[in-house]
């Protein structure tokens, strides 16, 4: 002990001496005995520095054990060797503040239990390092001494615990814990510097039909490959987590372009929507998607949440297998969906629902070949309101069954008035299927109307095909013992899968009309898809149909890829049974193709107010469609082609365009930037205008579209200078210019 004390003193021996001269030569023979057993069990080690903070004293079995030679870590600095890894026990200032090892040692301040590891050598060991300053005759600072103790088992033990309170145990991704703390700290960010943040929640689809035929086992391992599939598109760039159950959240820091979110959502919606096989059954199941955008959507963690659980609602409510973005229209809808869900529960025994027939043709004639049955509901006080409003909400409160009953009855009793050779289709929801005594209301409505089984068609999605397979299989058989046709509904969609074909007994396949849609542009594989299915189709002896087309061109393509039968507005919308009755009677009814030569950009036909600005001039209009690429406004007058205006299409949404077309107060507009997909089958601008950016470009709050901006307080709103162009109102035909 006391060569050791010399060889360290640092010309310092006095100090030493005088600390030992009070003990004995037994004592300090003692103390060092004990001193070297204790270096010795690998519990701990001791350590000191000089006044300088190079290393002159460290247990010679942690410097072998870590990988250094006797002797090698004299004179390096305490920093060169260890690193901080995190505090046990960190202790605090005097105004309660912790501080690190580094700040210690810069103030010379004791600390204790600072967790420690090698920077070289071994790193899978941690020791909780303690110290105190020393000090000579004269008060001047001399250095450290201290010890360290080995807390590996510890620090491993509180890492793991830590895991677990932080992530999900069955996936491995983030849980609420933290997926909560992460999205707090984003949005005070958000807030604090300007920047967006995104929100997407996800919700998967017949989920709980696979935990109910196949065991809460299977459906944790579906969990888990869905946890895989997510973070295989994800990666590391966005937080990922599992908020329980079967919903998933992720974080998507400084995103607000909608385009690049309404790419993943619908990339999430598709690769979720593939098979997977689950111990050794095939699980076919899907996802819905809510998207909400800070600052846009709310600037705390709680409203970005909120917006896109409501996003999340409306997707489901609007058929499953979507995405949707937050808008403030959402709250009406949520409104909207429960007044639906009331009234639907009276429909049937107050006789509101009938069937419309939307005739198929064949390819070659364009004679009428059968309908399919679209169910329509018109309300006393709602008016019509849309199949994918109410049948996602029948499906939810198992009233498919009852609706999907009535369905069948009445479409075999309209069709027994049908010529012969006309079939119906019918489409027979997922749910719907799963129904107990299918077959016999099918053998029911077959007889009561006395029509051949031939002519009845039923259309079924892939959905069918979750779970239990055998039980899939035998109402199959139960089916085509009846004589009923067999149709495979939206063929080359979502989840589509050739060894449907090849195992379920089908004699017709529809080609969707996602692959009708763009198939007649330049670089389309769309023609090459509808080919492929054709031949499989007739390889197997299976007809085909495709639905959707819409112009002539598409016409042209879908009969030289062969397809059998044809169905489109382009020949006829649907019908009701009346006019079916008139027109088609008893004989041959034939249609010609009516519709324009080629399928132009999506418009859709709307009727709403907007704001258009020009200028520091905010003026109302009527925006009556709208494309991906312009739209046409009325209500402003003498506006000369190639004027520059900005449409406020709400919500932030400002799209710069330019006047093409100018006849009278109605204007044909071209946008700078073309419109994305809103995933309701509507159009949004790509990005919105935040309000940070309005307030620093000193945009007038008065020409901005209405809503709250909490964040542009405070900004002087200048001067509102006169219109440049006269405004019609909508009550009637009179003009005014300005406020005169």
């Amino acid at each position: 002990m006391l060569e050791i004390l010399r060889r360290n003193s640092g010309g310092d021996w006095g100090k030493y001496s005088a600390l030992l001269d009070p003990l004995s030569r037994e004592e300090i023979a003692q103390s060092v005995l004990l001193m070297r057993e204790y270096e010795s069990s690998g519990h701990g080690w001791f350590w000191s520095t000089d006044s300088h903070g190079r290393i002159t004293y460290i247990s010679p079995r942690l410097v072998a054990q870590i990988g250094f030679e006797e002797g090698q870590l004299i004179g390096r600095t305490l920093g060169r060797v260890f690193v901080e890894d995190r505090e046990i026990e960190r202790a605090e200032d005097d105004d309660g503040r912790a501080r690190g090892l580094k700040i210690y040692l810069a103030g010379r301040k004791a600390f204790s239990n600072i967790v420690i590891h090698t920077q070289c050598g071994k790193f899978d060991q941690r020791w909780a390092l303690s110290g105190h300053p020393q000090r000579d005759n004269d008060g001047r600072f001399a250095g450290y001494r201290g010890h360290a103790v080995d807390v590996t088992e510890q620090y491993r033990s509180e890492s793991e615990a830590s895991r677990l309170a932080m992530f999900d145990s069955l996936t491995g991704l983030s849980n609420r814990h933290r997926l909560t703390s992460q999205l707090d700290r984003e949005m005070k960010v958000c807030v604090a510097a300007k920047r967006s943040c995104a929100v997407m929640m996800l919700d998967l689809d017949r989920f709980k039909a696979v935990n109910d035929t196949l065991g809460h086992q299977a459906g944790d391992e579906l969990l888990k490959q869905v946890a895989q599939r997510l973070r295989n598109l994800i990666k590391d760039e966005f937080e990922l987590g599992r908020l329980g159950g079967d919903e998933f959240q992720i974080i998507l820091p400084d995103i607000d372009d909608r385009g690049r979110l309404a790419d993943l959502g619908h990339s999430i919606v598709t690769h979720l929507s593939q098979p997977y096989s689950v111990d050794g059954n095939r699980c076919v199941i899907g996802a819905s998607v809510g998207i909400a955008v800070a600052p846009y959507d709310g600037i705390t963690s709680e409203e970005l949440v909120r917006g896109a659980d409501l996003a999340l609602y409306a997707a489901k409510g609007s058929g499953r297998g979507q995405f949707r973005f937050y808008s403030s229209e959402l709250h009406d809808k949520a409104r909207e969906r429960n007044d639906i869900e009331e009234a639907l529960r009276d429909a049937l025994q107050n006789e509101e629902l009938s069937l419309h027939y939307q005739p198929f043709v064949h390819q070659e004639n364009g004679k009428v070949a059968g309908y399919e049955a679209l169910m329509r509901w018109q309300h006393p006080k709602m008016g019509w309101i849309e199949p994918s409003k109410f049948i996602p909400i029948a499906e939810e409160t198992n009233l498919i069954t009852s609706l999907g009953e009535w369905a069948i009855r009445q479409a075999c009793r309209d069709a027994a008035k049908w010529p012969n050779d006309v079939s119906v289709a019918i489409n027979v929801s997922a749910a719907q299927f799963q129904q107990e005594g299918l077959a016999a209301i099918i053998g029911g409505a077959l007889a009561a109307s006395a029509i051949d089984p031939a002519r009845l068609e039923m259309e079924i999605t892939e959905s069918v095909f979750i779970s239990d397979m055998e039980r899939t299989d035998k109402l199959f058989r139960d089916l085509k013992k009846l004589g009923v046709r067999l149709s495979l509904d939206d063929f080359g969609t979502g989840f589509s899968s050739l060894s449907y074909l090849g195992r379920a007994p089908f004699d017709k396949v529809k080609i969707d009309r996602s692959f009708v849609v763009g198939s007649t542009e330049e670089g389309s594989r769309n023609p090459a898809i509808i080919s492929a299915i054709v031949s499989v189709a007739g390889a197997l002896g299976m007809r085909t149909t495709v639905e959707g087309v819409e112009a002539l061109d598409e016409l042209a393509l879908v009969r030289e890829k062969g397809v059998d039968y044809i169905q489109g507005y382009l020949f006829s919308k649907p019908l009701t049974q009346d006019k079916i009755l008139e027109k088609q009677g008893s004989g041959e009814w034939v249609l010609e193709a009516k519709g324009p030569s080629r399928n132009r950009a999506q418009r859709l036909s709307v009727l709403r107010k907007i704001g258009v600005i020009h200028g520091d001039y905010r003026y109302e209009v009527r925006m009556r469609n709208l494309s991906r690429t312009g739209a046409m406004i009325e209500g402003v007058s003498d506006v000369p082609v190639g004027t520059e205006l900005v449409l406020d299409l709400g919500e932030g949404q400002l799209a710069v365009a330019t006047v093409r077309r100018s006849e009278g107060d109605v204007q044909g507009v071209e946008f700078e930037t073309g419109l994305v997909n809103d995933g309701a089958d509507g159009l949004c601008t790509r990005f919105r205008i935040s309000p940070y950016a309005l307030a620093a470009a000193g945009m007038p709050l008065q020409a901005l579209p209405p809503g709250a901006y909490p964040l542009a307080e405070n900004v002087p709103a200048t001067t509102e200078s006169r219109p440049s162009f006269e405004t019609r109102t909508f009550a009637d035909t009179a003009t005014r210019r300005g406020s005169d």
